[in-house]
């Protein structure tokens, strides 16, 4: 009836369901390598935050200088 063309566009669709899925694929790829993973041994960077914090307070006059050299002693 249809002169062989319908068979012919049969191939067209399972090969677009292939390549949506590998789209997705690569692309879950590349987002989960776009985002940074935090080091295993982070000690250091909490203690540069609490400095930093410390330092703030200290700035802004709600702890003295005792209370500072204090706290700062017990971070290092």
């Amino acid at each position: 009836m249809m002169g062989g063309w319908g068979m012919g566009w049969m191939w067209i669709w399972p090969t677009l369901v292939v390549l949506g899925l590998l789209a997705l694929v690569a692309a879950a790829v590349l987002w989960s390598r776009g985002r940074p993973t935090p080091p295993r041994d982070s000690s250091w960077q909490d203690s540069s935050s609490a400095r930093r914090i410390l330092d703030e307070r200290y700035a802004r006059g709600e702890i003295d200088e005792e209370e500072y050299r204090r706290r700062r002693a017990q971070l290092e």
